[in-house]
C-alpha cells in the first residue's frame, strides 16, 4: 500500500497512467479465445482538434469498450484519421500563401508531397489530445483513409460500382463553392439569415398582349431562365400555360408550363424557373421535359457571368461577379420599365462552411453514385431489426431520408483526396480500372493501340472513403483473420447530425461489400450545447475548450460530467459547474481512500466478497450487489446517465456518507475485508467512466498482480444479498437522517446531546434500537431511547415505520422563540410562493416573456412551495 497523497492532482496521474497503458500494449485485444467487441472510431479530421462534440462521443465509446475488457470481451477500439480532402488542402494552402507560394506554382505531385509533409509534421494534433482524454484506441493498429492499405479499399469500391452500373457520370446541379472551386455536401453548407431584397418583375407575353409578375431573390438569374411556371389549377394563369414570355435584357423566349412547384398563394403564383442554377428549378426543368445538357449556365467555376449557349447574355455583363451582375440587370430591367417593386426581406441563405463565401447551385458534370439502389437493402437492414437504433425514434428521420434518397455527387475538385480511377480518351470514352495499367489496356482493347489517356483530375468526396471505414480499417479486400473476426462491428457511436452522411452510407457500402451489416446497434447521441441550451458558435462567444476543462478538473471529472449528461434524444447542455462538481466527487472518493488506508483497509484478495456477520456489512455487499445489476442494465440499454448516476450515488451516498460514517469507530478484522473489497468493487465500476483515479486508487490500495483496466468486473449473480441487513440498514439510515435533517431545521446546536422516547414499536424496532444505540449516540447525538411516552412539554416529533420518537427540546431550544421564527419564515415563503404563482397563472407574462424568464419563475416557485412545506412541517414537529 502506497500512502496517497493528502490533494488529489488530476493532471499528475492523467500524465502516468496513459503511457503506461498504451505503451503497456493494454488497448489491444489480446483474448483469442473470448467473444470480440468491435468499435470504430468517427474519424476526425487530420487538421483537426479535440472540440466538445469529440469529447462526447469518444467518451461514450470509451466507456463501452473499458467496459467490454473488463467483462472478458477480446475489446477492440479501431482508431484513425480522415483526410479531410477540403480542410486539409485549405490548410496547407494557407502556409504557402503566408510564404508567399501559391498551389498553382507548383505541380500537383509537388503540392501532395507538401500535404503529407504536413501530416507527418503537424496532423497529429486531435490524436494527442484523444489521449488526454483517456481515449483507450488500439494505437498500435492507426489508419488514416489515405493509407496504402485503405486506398487501396477505396479504388476497388469504386471500380466495382462502376462495373456494376451503381457509379456514372452525369450533369447535375450540385453546392458549388466559388471561392474553393470544388463542389462540397449539404453537410458543409451552412443556412444564415441575411437581410437582401425581392425583387418583382414583368415578364412581357411574346405576343405583346400583357405580362405575367415573377419575383426572385436572385435576379442576375433571370439571364438564364428557360421557363416560367405556375401551378395548373390556378384560374389566373390557364389560358397563359403554354404561350411564351419575352426575357427581358436576353430577349430569349420561354415557355409557360404548368407545374405544382408554384404556389398559389405565394406573391404573384408565377415562378421563374432556372434550371441551371436552382434545386428546384432543376426538378421543375426535367419535369418540363428540359435535359441537363441543354439547361443553361451562365456562371464559371468563379461565380462570373459567362455567355449562354443561345449567346444572348449582352457583352456588358460577361465577366462580372455575380453580385456585380446583379446590381447591372436590375438597373437595365428598371431601364425597360418592368421592374415592378423591390421588397426588403430576410433571406436564406446558402454559405460555405470553410470558405465563408454564398454557394451556387451549378451546373456541372460530375461522379454520382445510385444511391437509391445501394439504400433498399440499407432500409430493410433497419427495418428488420439487424441494425437497432437506439433512441428509436430516429428511425422515422432514417426512413424518410432513405426512401427519398437523391444520386450521391462523389466527386470533388481538390488535388488532395484520393483521385478518381477513370482515364479519358481524345473522344470522349471513359476507362475506369484500379491502375493506368489497366485502363490502357481497356482502351487499347476497345479503341485501338496508343490511345492517349487523361486521368480524370477530380478526387473522392471524403465521405466516400469513410463510409468503408468499418471494414477497410480491417484489412479488407483482403480477407484477413481480423476481418472475419471484428465484421461486423457491435456499436457505432455517432452524433445524429452524420446519420445520413457516413452512418447510413456505412450501412450501404457494408451491405454492398460484406454481404452484413457493419454494425449491429447505432447509437446516437445529441449536441452539446451552452448550459442555457443555445447552440455553441464562436460568434457568440459560449463554445466550451473540453481541453481547457480538462486543465482546470482534470479528464476524469469532464468524462463523468459528459455521461451523466447523456440522455437519449436530448442534446447535453453543458454547465462548467457540473465538471467542477464532478472533480469534487472525485476527491471525495479520494478522501474515502485515505480514510480506508489510515484504518488499514487495504486491496481485496478476492472478487468473491468476504464472509460478514455485521448487519452493515452484509447490507454494503448487498448494496454492491444492486449497483453492479443497476450498472448491467444500463449499460446494456446505452442508459449512460442512468449508469453514471447509478455509480455516483453509491459511492456518495451509501458508502461515503453512510457505510464509512457507519463503521467508523469499529473496525474491526471483518470490517477492514469487507471495505476493502468493497473499495475493489468501486473502483472497477467506476473506471470505464473514471479511467485515471480509479487506476491510481487501484494500485494504491495494495499490490496488484495487474492493471485496474484489465480487472474482472463484478458478478451480480455472484454476490449474495441479505434481505434482513438491507431492512435494519435502510431503517437505520432513515432514522438519523430524520433526526438530522429535524436538527437542522430546529436550529438545534450540532453538539447538542438528546433523548428520545418511542412509541407503537415492535419487538423488532426495538431490537435494532438496542444493538445500534451506540451508532444512533455518535451519528444522531441521540444518547438513549426510551420506550414510552415523552414527558409533557414540547418535543421534536419523527415518524420512522410504525414508531414515532419524541426528542424532548426543554432547555436544548426556546421553544416559543423558535415557532415564531418558524411562523415568520412560513409566511415569508409562502408570500413570494404566491406572488410566483399569481405571476405564472398571467397568460401575458408566460406567453410574452423570455422562455429562460418563464422557466426561472417555475423552478423558484417549486422551490419557495417546497420551502413553505418544509418549514411547516418542522413546526408540526414541535407539537
Amino acid at each position: 500500500m502506497s500512502e496517497l497523497a493528502k490533494t488529489f492532482d488530476p493532471a499528475a496521474i492523467e500524465a502516468k497512467w496513459y503511457p503506461h497503458w498504451e505503451g503497456s500494449g493494454l488497448f489491444r485485444p489480446a483474448r483469442p479465445d473470448a467473444d470480440p467487441f468491435t468499435i470504430v472510431i468517427p474519424p476526425p479530421n487530420v487538421t483537426g482538434s479535440l472540440h466538445i462534440g469529440h469529447a462526447l462521443d469518444n467518451t461514450l465509446q470509451d466507456i463501452l469498450i473499458r467496459h467490454a475488457r473488463l467483462v472478458g470481451r477480446d475489446a477492440l477500439w479501431v482508431v484513425g484519421t480522415d483526410h479531410a480532402g477540403i480542410a486539409t488542402q485549405m490548410v496547407v494552402e494557407r502556409q504557402m500563401n503566408a510564404a508567399g507560394e501559391k498551389r498553382t506554382d507548383f505541380t500537383r505531385e509537388a503540392f501532395v508531397e507538401r500535404v503529407w509533409r504536413w501530416k507527418e509534421e503537424s496532423g497529429g494534433q486531435i490524436t494527442r489530445q484523444l489521449r488526454r482524454l483517456g481515449a483507450s484506441c488500439d494505437w498500435a493498429q492507426e489508419r488514416f483513409t489515405m493509407d496504402e492499405g485503405f486506398s487501396r479499399a477505396v479504388l476497388k469500391v469504386f471500380v466495382d460500382l462502376y462495373r456494376q452500373g451503381l457509379i456514372y457520370r452525369d450533369k447535375r446541379l450540385v453546392n458549388w463553392d466559388p471561392k474553393l472551386g470544388t463542389a462540397i455536401s449539404d453537410l458543409e453548407v451552412e443556412t444564415r439569415e441575411v437581410q437582401g431584397h425581392f425583387w418583382h418583375l414583368r415578364y412581357p407575353l411574346a405576343d405583346g398582349s400583357g405580362h405575367i409578375m415573377v419575383a426572385t431573390t436572385r435576379p442576375e438569374t433571370m439571364l438564364a431562365d428557360m421557363a416560367v411556371a405556375v401551378h395548373p389549377e390556378d384560374p389566373r394563369y390557364t389560358a397563359l400555360i403554354g404561350r411564351q414570355v419575352r426575357l427581358p435584357i436576353t430577349g430569349r423566349l420561354i415557355p409557360i408550363v404548368a407545374d405544382e412547384h408554384a404556389d398559389p398563394e405565394l406573391g404573384s403564383g408565377a415562378v421563374k424557373i432556372t434550371p441551371g442554377h436552382d434545386f428546384n428549378d432543376f426538378e421543375v426543368g426535367v419535369r418540363a421535359g428540359f435535359k441537363a445538357a441543354d439547361m443553361l449556365n451562365m456562371l464559371d467555376a468563379e461565380a462570373r457571368i459567362v455567355q449562354t449557349a443561345d449567346n444572348l447574355v449582352p457583352g456588358e455583363l460577361i465577366g462580372l461577379d455575380r453580385f456585380a451582375a446583379r446590381r447591372r440587370v436590375v438597373e437595365l430591367i428598371e431601364a425597360e420599365g418592368l421592374l415592378d417593386k423591390v421588397e426588403d426581406r430576410v433571406i436564406q441563405t446558402p454559405y460555405g462552411d470553410r470558405s465563408g463565401v454564398v454557394i451556387e447551385p451549378w451546373l456541372t458534370d460530375q461522379w454520382y453514385v445510385d444511391a437509391k439502389t445501394l439504400a433498399a437493402p440499407a432500409i430493410e437492414a433497419v427495418r428488420s431489426g439487424a441494425i437497432k437504433v437506439v433512441p428509436e425514434s430516429w428511425t422515422k428521420t432514417y426512413f424518410n431520408w432513405m426512401e427519398n434518397i437523391q444520386p450521391w455527387c462523389v466527386s470533388r475538385q481538390l488535388w488532395w483526396g484520393h483521385r478518381i480511377p477513370a482515364w479519358f480518351a481524345p473522344g470522349g470514352e471513359v476507362f475506369v480500372a484500379e491502375t493506368e495499367e489497366e485502363a490502357i489496356e481497356q482502351a487499347e482493347a476497345a479503341l485501338g493501340p496508343d490511345v492517349a489517356l487523361t486521368r480524370d483530375a477530380d478526387v473522392l468526396d471524403t465521405w466516400f472513403s469513410s463510409a468503408l471505414w468499418p471494414f477497410g480499417t480491417l484489412g479488407w479486400p483482403d480477407q484477413s483473420a481480423q476481418l472475419a473476426r471484428h465484421y461486423p462491428n457491435d456499436v457505432l457511436i455517432s452524433g445524429f447530425d452524420i446519420l445520413f452522411f457516413w452512418d447510413a452510407r456505412m450501412i450501404m457500402q457494408g451491405l454492398h461489400f460484406m454481404r452484413e451489416v457493419p454494425f449491429r446497434t447505432l447509437y446516437l447521441h445529441g449536441l452539446v450545447r451552452a448550459a442555457d441550451g443555445s447552440k455553441m458558435s464562436k460568434s457568440k462567444g459560449n463554445t466550451v475548450d473540453p481541453l481547457g476543462l480538462i486543465e482546470r478538473y482534470g479528464a476524469d471529472a469532464l468524462r463523468f460530467t459528459l455521461a451523466a449528461m447523456e440522455s437519449q434524444g436530448r442534446d447535453v447542455k453543458l454547465d462548467e459547474r457540473r465538471v467542477e462538481g464532478y472533480r469534487n466527487f472525485a476527491t471525495k472518493l479520494w478522501n474515502a481512500a485515505r480514510f480506508a488506508q489510515a484504518n488499514g483497509i487495504g486491496a481485496s484478495s478476492s472478487p468473491v466478497p468476504p464472509a460478514a456477520t455485521l448487519p452493515v456489512n452484509r447490507w454494503i455487499v448487498g448494496e454492491v450487489q444492486a449497483t453492479v445489476a443497476a450498472l448491467d442494465q444500463a449499460l446494456a440499454g446505452l442508459r449512460y446517465d442512468e449508469a453514471a448516476n447509478t455509480i455516483y450515488h453509491f459511492i456518495w451516498d451509501r458508502f461515503c456518507d453512510w457505510y464509512l460514517e457507519l463503521i467508523k469507530g469499529q473496525i474491526d478484522d471483518e470490517t477492514r475485508a469487507v471495505a476493502g473489497w468493497a473499495i475493489d468493487q468501486i473502483l472497477v465500476m467506476l473506471h470505464p467512466f473514471m479511467p485515471f483515479i480509479t487506476e491510481e486508487l487501484w494500485h494504491a490500495m495494495g499490490p496488484r498482480d495487474h492493471e485496474l483496466i484489465i480487472a474482472r468486473w463484478p458478478d451480480a449473480a455472484a454476490i449474495p444479498v441479505d434481505a434482513d441487513a438491507a431492512r435494519e440498514i435502510d431503517w437505520l439510515i432513515r432514522l438519523v437522517g430524520e433526526v438530522r435533517a429535524a436538527r437542522t431545521e430546529l436550529g438545534i446546536a450540532p453538539g447538542a446531546r438528546l433523548t428520545a422516547f418511542v412509541r407503537d414499536a415492535s419487538a423488532a424496532t426495538l431490537a435494532r434500537i438496542d444493538h445500534n444505540a451506540p451508532v444512533l449516540a455518535r451519528l444522531a447525538r441521540i444518547d438513549a431511547v426510551t420506550p414510552g411516552a415523552a414527558p409533557a412539554g414540547g418535543a421534536l416529533q419523527i415518524v420512522v415505520d410504525e414508531a414515532t420518537y419524541a426528542l424532548p427540546l426543554a432547555g436544548v431550544i426556546d421553544l416559543e422563540a423558535e415557532r415564531a421564527r418558524l411562523a415568520k419564515a412560513i409566511a415569508a415563503a409562502e408570500k413570494e410562493r404566491d406572488a410566483l404563482a399569481q405571476r405564472l397563472d398571467n397568460p401575458a407574462f408566460v406567453e410574452r416573456a423570455k422562455p429562460e424568464a418563464v422557466a426561472k419563475a417555475r423552478a423558484d416557485h417549486a422551490e419557495k412551495a417546497a420551502e413553505a412545506e418544509r418549514l411547516a412541517a418542522a413546526r408540526a414537529r414541535l407539537g
